[in-house]
């Protein structure tokens, strides 16, 4: 099962160049990296990332990483994958752009 991060421009660059992160500030903040599923993505980016163009969406494979992902409930009740350790850039089977039409990101095609 495939997993999603959203990342800020220069939180994707920055995982690229390090090769590893915590995450984003929230992230940080919560001790843990927050991930949705294919359907909770959408929701994730109208509430945490409104308006914001110049995003990136980050596929893992939850099963991949271990003990480290705890599915733990949050918004709505619904259980959400959290990664308790770095993200390995090794961890990302691949990202995509996330663009901002019309005031609503455009997910891909495959996730639809």
């Amino acid at each position: 099962m495939l997993i999603y991060k959203i990342f800020r421009a220069d939180e994707w660059s920055a995982l690229q160049s390090q090769g590893e992160t915590l995450g984003a500030p929230i992230d940080l903040s919560d001790g843990f990296i927050h991930f949705s599923t294919a359907p909770q993505a959408a929701e994730t980016a109208a509430k945490h990332f409104a308006g914001i163009d110049g995003l990136f969406l980050l596929a893992l494979e939850a099963e991949a990483l271990g003990d480290a992902l705890k599915w733990e409930v949050s918004r709505g009740g619904a259980d959400f994958p959290h990664l308790y350790r770095k993200m390995q850039i090794s961890d990302v089977l691949w990202a995509k752009p996330l663009p901002l039409v019309d005031g609503t990101h455009q997910f891909p095609e495959e996730m639809v």
